[in-house]
């Protein structure tokens, strides 16, 4: 406003002299005044900063997305309707960085989308607002998302369900219905899945339901020549482990372990189905995780077999530290040397440090230092 009235005064005073009663007439100066806005061109990113309440930085960025805005009008009726709802200056501002183009978005399908979201799908604003931050916004962009909600609300059993599984991954409500999730879901029920399996499987793993069902069939048939049940409860996060993963590391991860451990495939797949998520782990790592256990710990083959878990836990945040820790106290006589290894790295960290170290700061100082340092890598894991 400062330099608009600034651009404004050279002119007032220059047509003050020789059109004195003309120029002070109201309807000069409201002409000159629009006359000189009009002049002024249009700033996406200075709109995004002022109206929108994003950074400078997170504007240079949405602004690309939006470049060929060309005045306030469409936005300011955009931001009129999702203030509507109840979001506050901070919740526009994250939806427009989540979502720029909703800005371009035409203002009635916007109000008509959100009207049915409301009359059709029963949401209150609160919940409409939530929607919108949760990631909602980009397909409420893009088109009426109710059939979808009408959809997904009943089969997760609840709105806020729906609420935490957008906040992963919203691509479950950019999903056909028709071509992809329903086919997904009966593919999935085949196996011998539930739909409680199902809704497990997404509030972790949501992307799996929005394969394209040809490639999902390839996956499951994967996933179930490793033999682990439908039913069970390994099934679905073996599903999203070959899932992500090329066929041959499997196949050569499943071979490592096999020759490493000296066990048959047979064995080996019975102790995937308890920790599936160890195919995830690349062969150096498990190779070194082994060796550890094996010469470092001293366990037996068949123990490790029995709990694939220890696979699964890092070597350098869990083993190696607890290993250390346990040994020191086994060494100083104030725990039996017998102690079960497993039951002590599946411990939460909270438990085993109040048990393990804060029992024995007394008779053994420095050993929470000692314990820090090993997992922060900065000393040698012996006692």
């Amino acid at each position: 406003m400062l330099r608009l009235r600034n651009r404004l005064l050279p002119l007032l005073r220059a047509t003050s002299s020789s059109h004195a009663s003309a120029s002070s007439s109201p309807l000069h100066l409201r002409l000159l005044l629009l006359s000189t806005a009009a002049a002024t061109p249009f700033s996406v990113e200075d709109y995004l900063v002022a109206t929108c309440g994003l950074t400078g930085a997170q504007a240079l960025k949405a602004s690309k997305k939006v470049s060929h805005l060309r005045s306030p009008s469409n936005p300011d009726a955009v931001l009129a309707l999702l203030s509507g709802v109840g979001l506050s200056g901070a919740d526009l501002a994250a939806v427009v960085v989540a979502e720029p183009q909703l800005l371009c978005a035409r203002a009635d399908n916007i109000a008509r989308r959100i009207a049915s979201l409301r009359d059709r799908v029963g949401l209150s604003e609160p919940q409409i607002g939530g929607l919108l931050l949760a990631g909602g916004a980009t397909v409420v962009h893009r088109c009426d998302v109710t059939p979808r909600l009408e959809f997904w609300i009943p089969f997760l059993g609840s709105f806020e369900m729906l609420l935490k599984i957008l906040k992963s991954n919203n691509s479950i409500l950019r999903s056909s219905l028709e071509r992809v999730i329903k086919p997904n879901i009966a593919l999935f029920q085949k196996c011998g899945l539930s739909v409680c399996d199902i809704v497990t499987m997404a509030q972790t793993a949501a992307w799996t339901l929005t394969f394209n069902p040809e490639r999902l069939k390839v996956v499951l048939e994967r996933a179930e020549k490793l033999c682990v049940p439908g039913h069970s409860s390994a099934f679905k996060y073996v599903v999203c482990t070959v899932a992500r993963i090329d066929e041959g590391k499997i196949a050569a991860r499943m071979e490592l372990l096999s020759s490493t451990l000296g066990c048959s495939m047979d064995e080996l797949r019975s102790a995937i189905c308890k920790s599936p998520q160890v195919l995830g782990i690349s062969e150096m790592k498990l190779r070194a995780k082994i060796e550890f256990l094996v010469t470092k710990v001293g366990l037996e083959i068949d123990y490790i077999l029995r709990r694939p878990v220890l696979l699964a836990l890092s070597l350098e945040k869990r083993l190696v530290p607890r290993h250390y820790v346990v040994e020191a106290l086994a060494v100083k006589g104030l725990i039996r040397k017998d102690l079960d290894f497993f039951s002590c790295v599946c411990m939460r960290d909270e438990v085993f440090v109040a048990k393990y170290i804060d029992h024995h700061e007394n008779a053994l100082p420095g050993l929470a230092d000692a314990y820090a340092a090993v997992r922060a890598g900065k000393l040698p894991a012996q006692v």
